[in-house]
């Protein structure tokens, strides 16, 4: 597989664009075996979520982390650097709980629920 083409097929099994809309998560890339996208505010504090093609066992890893850039300090005028915060990782993850895990961590709903029985 080519490097778009994993993280095609990760977007895809998350949702595709109904995913997009419902979770409002953007800034989509990839180095290859992997999908990396910014998240909206939500219940983990999460603001990044990587998810990595694990080729020896067919499943997906999964990291929820809180990315702060670096910066100079307005009061102090110090640097500060890059920091990292690890909320919550899965691994050995097959392609059907993605939506599931990815809502239990963020409180946001991967799709539309089906309405039975209701007329318009």
């Amino acid at each position: 597989m080519t490097d778009k083409a994993v993280a095609t097929e990760i977007l895809r099994q998350l949702g595709g664009n109904v995913f997009i809309r419902m979770t409002g998560a953007k800034v989509f890339g990839t180095n290859g075996d992997n999908l990396t996208m910014t998240l909206p505010r939500n219940n983990s504090g999460a603001n990044r979520l990587e998810i990595t093609l694990d080729y020896a066992t067919d499943t997906y890893n999964m990291r929820f982390f809180k990315y702060s850039k670096a910066r100079i300090s307005l009061k102090t005028g110090a640097f500060i650097p890059v920091k990292i915060k690890e909320i919550r990782s899965f691994s050995e993850v097959y392609c059907d709980m993605l939506q599931d895990i990815f809502t239990d961590v963020t409180g946001f709903d991967t799709h539309m629920p089906r309405i039975i029985g209701f007329n318009c």
